[in-house]
């Protein structure tokens, strides 16, 4: 009975291990890495996605700081485009202003010659007033370089003329204009320091500023304005000085 019990159990023993697979440990290794493997490209696949967003956002800025720049340029184009406008305007009605009392000093002239027909003036008076309307044509015509010859060599033909002081203004228009400023700040305190009363002397000022101020010389410029508003607080020029006073930089 008991070689019986025994044989019953080998047999069931060997039935369960024929019934129970292996377990092969190359493959379980093998797994394994296959696992980690796929962890690392899962990994690896976040790290470059992250990398690519942040280079994106980094692209991003790139392009909102140059659309920066591009409106800021943008504004200033426009700024001195405007600027440019106002100085051909200015330049424009002081040409018309002057060339209305150039007619009103030709008819007294003429007025004064009929009265006084039996001393009339000097033929030189003619020639300078000619010279002078000649140089206000070129300057309307935008002639800058003609201009400036005829102003130059009105003012040294007649430096005490009639029309001496208005001929080194537009002298230093005309450099002014074509941005030959050490040339344009000479011409205009040259109006200032020679003839202090004539008429033109407020917007001499008013341009000597405006050339210190193209120079960076803001000090001398702030000087100039301040003292072109203080000594003709009534005047266009003055009123054009505050303005420009208050786009200085502040010292």
């Amino acid at each position: 009975m008991r070689s019986g019990l025994t044989v019953v159990a080998v047999s069931l023993a060997l039935a369960g291990c024929a019934t129970t697979p292996k377990v092969d440990p190359v493959q379980v290794r093998l797994d394994d890495l296959d696992a980690r493997v796929g962890r690392i490209d899962r990994i690896v696949s976040n790290q470059s996605l992250i990398q690519m967003a942040q280079r994106i956002d980094a692209q991003q800025e790139e392009i909102r700081g140059l659309r920066g720049r591009i409106e800021e340029l943008q504004n200033e184009n426009v700024k001195l485009r405007k600027e440019q406008r106002d100085l051909y305007a200015d330049l424009d009605k002081r040409l018309g202003e002057a060339a209305a009392a150039a007619a009103s000093a030709a008819v007294a002239a003429a007025s004064a010659a009929t009265a006084t027909a039996a001393n009339p003036p000097p033929p030189a008076a003619g020639d300078e007033q000619t010279q002078y309307a000649r140089a206000l044509d070129e300057l309307k015509a935008r002639n800058y370089a003609s201009a400036v010859e005829i102003l130059r060599g009105l003012a040294a033909a007649y430096p005490n003329g009639a029309l001496a002081d208005n001929t080194q203004y537009w002298l230093g228009e005309a450099y002014y204009v074509t941005q030959e400023y050490d040339h344009a700040a000479a011409a205009f305190q040259g109006v200032i320091s020679n003839w202090p009363n004539s008429r033109k002397v407020p917007d001499a000022l008013l341009k000597l500023g405006y050339t210190q101020a193209e120079q960076n010389k803001l000090p001398a410029a702030r000087v100039t304005l301040q003292q072109l508003v203080a000594k003709y607080p009534d005047s266009d020029a003055a009123r054009l000085a505050a303005e420009r006073l208050a786009k200085l930089p502040k010292p």
